[in-house]
């Protein structure tokens, strides 16, 4: 057989094989589930912009339902620092790294089941054996030895007459998406938990730097009464009572100092540094501006931009390609073999001998497995039932926190109006109080009352800032984090 006559063999089997691939794919097609049908997050409409005060972080912040949210989104609170340490961050962090790796590592699984699902298997085989025959010419006892070496070629192909193998890469391309969208859902979080932390810095800092104020103008107090006690002007108990009171002020700054050594180690950790290296800048609420337009993704387009639900889909996209490669085991597999080559007793006349070749078809058809491969098609199904209702949970979850957030930002700005005019009213307070007690029209505990009720508005004034900025970030990483605006993203 001459080698022109294996290539019109080759090419028949070429033919039939491109004509069944053509073939049923069975199991189900999928189609991502239709957005929720609301027209807003929450019950109530929202208001157009939320309240305004005076002060840091007192102003008014509008909702723009409907206004896309850039890509950088932590670049709307303007603040260099903030912008250089996500940077550093995003190029350094190794939970990031590693999402990064999944997804190589899950591209490399799609390229490896792509060459060996749709693709013929091509091997190059040489073989050489001792054999033993008897002798075609002698006594029917005697025997022989006898050397025979092999040179083919072999080429293997499953048909995919039901699309299993079809299903098999639509499996793992949808595990790609996976990683993909959980890469996108690591960078969000890595973003949304340096803000966080900035934020929650600048709100110790400056919680901090009112303590020590506070402690210092009540030593100043002390000593004062401390003068007027030597001279009989005030009893032990007025002392006392300020002493006390000063020593319970100063209790509090050893653990806001504690929690912010520990944000200065989580935000060196975050950006990929050992907590003993330098480098992490200090925030300041005055250094972060507030972002007074927020952008508000309409609720039909939240399913397509948050990456927990489209990681979620993703999954729910394999379960259903499971399903069609249950199906397709319960079907006829068919297996297309060819071979074409040389043999020789002979080492040196390998290459020179008469070719050998050969074809073969072969079919496999279940018949009795225990019933396990209807079992298995039946676990496909319940497995993709389950991660459709993972699904919604996941879409119900994120619509939950997007209103849960807008309703906090409508809280925090009127929280921080009432504490910024409960601070005002209590400076002003103390310092009536302060000249009524010079003048000797008001008693030293009321003095006291004064001091502790404008030091705890103050205080309470700095936390309520520092929520309102912490909750704008909650906002955008709510509505996703505006990744899909990005100009290079990996590719699903």
């Amino acid at each position: 057989m001459t080698s022109s006559v294996f290539r019109r063999h080759a090419a028949l089997v070429a033919a039939v094989a491109a004509g069944l691939l053509g073939g049923c794919t069975v199991g189900p097609d999928f189609r991502t589930p239709e957005a929720p049908a609301a027209e807003r997050y929450t019950e109530v409409p929202l208001p157009h912009e939320t309240a305004s005060g005076t002060g840091l972080g007192a102003q008014a912040q509008r909702f723009v339902v409907g206004g896309e949210l850039p890509d950088e989104w932590w670049s709307l609170y303007r603040s260099e620092p903030l912008d250089r340490l996500i940077r550093e961050a995003l190029a350094a962090n190794p939970t990031l790294a590693t999402a990064q790796a999944t997804l190589r590592q899950a591209r490399e699984t799609l390229a490896a089941g792509t060459g060996a699902l749709l693709y013929p298997g091509v091997n190059a085989n040489v073989t050489a054996a001792r054999e033993k025959a008897f002798s075609p010419f002698g006594p029917p006892t005697e025997t022989f030895l006898y050397d025979l070496y092999n040179a083919s070629v072999d080429v293997s192909y499953a048909l995919d007459l039901f699309g299993g193998n079809r299903r098999q890469l639509e499996s793992l391309g949808a595990l790609v998406d996976y990683q993909a969208y959980q890469l996108e859902a690591a960078r969000l979080a890595l973003t949304a938990n340096i803000v966080t932390a900035s934020i929650r810095e600048a709100a110790l800092r400056a919680q901090i730097q009112a303590t020590r104020e506070i402690i210092a103008e009540e030593r100043d107090g002390i000593a004062r009464v401390e003068r007027q006690f030597k001279l009989g002007g005030v009893g032990r108990l007025e002392l006392i009572a300020l002493q006390a009171q000063a020593a319970q002020t100063e209790a509090t700054l050893p653990p806001l100092e504690s929690a912010l050594a520990q944000t200065r180690h989580e935000l060196a950790a975050l950006t990929g540094r050992l907590p003993s290296e330098a480098g992490i800048p200090e925030f300041t609420l005055d250094s972060l501006h507030l972002p007074e337009e927020l952008p508000v993704s309409l609720p039909s387009e939240l399913v397509r931009q948050r990456p927990d639900i489209r990681a979620a889909g993703a999954l729910l996209h394999q379960a259903s390609a499971q399903v069609g490669v249950a199906t397709a085991n319960l079907y006829p597999q068919v297996t297309l073999t060819a071979s074409f080559g040389a043999q020789s007793t002979e080492l040196h006349d390998l290459l020179s001998g008469p070719p050998v070749w050969s074809l073969g078809a072969g079919l496999l058809q279940p018949l009795f497995h225990g019933g396990s491969l209807e079992a298995q098609r039946r676990a496909a199904t319940d497995a993709y039932e389950a991660a459709h209702a993972q699904y919604r949970e996941t879409v119900l979850q994120a619509f939950r926190n997007v209103a849960d957030v807008l309703r906090s930002l409508e809280a925090d700005a009127r929280t921080v109006k009432t504490q910024a005019d409960a601070e005002a009213l209590a400076r002003e307070t103390l310092e009536l109080t302060r000249k009524q007690y010079r003048l000797g029209g008001t008693s030293y505990l009321a003095l006291l009352v004064a001091e502790r009720q404008y030091n705890q508005a103050r205080l309470g004034l700095v936390v309520a800032q520092a929520t309102r900025y912490a909750d704008t970030a909650a906002l955008f990483q709510a509505l996703g984090g505006g990744w899909w605006n990005r100009k290079e993203r990996p590719s699903t």
